[in-house]
């Protein structure tokens, strides 16, 4: 196996770890994207492409991730310890769908990888530089940190709307108090509407 091609596309300085994506091409005929370079605590390593874990709501059978609290279906609140564990007790969120069968193989490409990104990282602070350009075809797709932002708003609304369902009216507490039963209230005279009392208590034509 030749890694003939290793494309470096750097992310923007706001994200905490994710240094950048890339995209790998093997013996000129296979290519792997969206393996992400992250900032670890012994230096950058690399990450394969993987998929969210997901299960199935048991209200509706919709799937959701496994981070998400809400069906982004029905709404059902979802059990919080669903996920599953490694053998060192881990939370598995994600699976590879590529991935090196032994560490030979990783270490190789993890470190053509690592020498691309480099090179890319000392031409990015050359005056002038420009990203390499990626075809339409070639462009590295959202990733799964997009998706799950997605997923968070979308499981956001679905829980908002549930929950206006059930909530019942609010009752307007200061203008029932406002509202007088009838009983106190004053008995209006007979014959007429009321008038003005003057100053003696006589009625007056309240006229000043």
């Amino acid at each position: 196996m030749n890694i003939t091609e290793v494309r470096i596309k750097l992310v923007g300085s706001n994200s905490e770890r994710l240094r950048a994506f890339c995209s790998v091409t093997l013996d000129g005929e296979f290519v792997i994207r969206d393996l992400k370079i992250i900032d670890g605590v012994n230096g950058p390593f690399v990450a394969m492409p993987s998929r969210k874990l997901a299960d199935r709501c048991r209200k509706c059978g919709c799937k959701n991730h496994l981070r998400a609290r809400f069906c982004n279906e029905c709404g059902t609140r979802l059990n919080d310890n669903r996920a599953i564990r490694d053998a060192q007790g881990r939370i598995k969120l994600h699976a590879d769908v590529a991935h090196p069968i032994n560490p030979a193989g990783r270490e190789r490409i993890q470190d053509e990888i690592i020498r691309a990104y480099q090179e890319e990282l000392a031409r990015s602070a050359e005056p002038g530089y420009r990203p390499a350009a990626f075809d339409e075809d070639d462009d590295l797709g959202p990733s799964e940190y997009d998706e799950l932002i997605d997923d968070l708003k979308r499981s956001a609304a679905v829980r908002s709307h549930a929950a206006a369902k059930t909530e019942s009216p609010d009752v307007d507490v200061e203008a029932s108090s406002r509202t007088e039963p009838n009983s106190a209230r004053e008995p209006s005279h007979a014959g007429g509407p009321s008038k003005p009392l003057g100053p003696g208590g006589s009625f007056s034509a309240g006229i000043l």
